[in-house]
């Protein structure tokens, strides 16, 4: 397969998973599917460097005392 057609699949599908992230509109499978594509592609993020991770962690509902067993 031609590595242009490759990389114009690439951009659709992150600039769609974009979309309806930002929109709302993205269902649980999608946002299964985006998490996934950032794997695939290396991206992670440090907590320590996110503020947006930084809240999700915040509302997480862990259990401390679980976790220390």
């Amino acid at each position: 397969m031609n590595k242009k057609i490759l990389e114009n699949i690439h951009d659709a599908l992150a600039s769609e998973l974009l979309r309806k992230i930002s929109d709302g509109t993205a269902t649980a499978t999608e946002l299964n599917v985006a998490r996934q594509f950032l794997k695939d592609n290396g991206v992670d993020c440090a907590v320590d460097n996110s503020k947006p991770m930084l809240n999700l962690a915040k509302i997480m509902p862990f259990d401390e005392e679980e976790e220390a067993a």
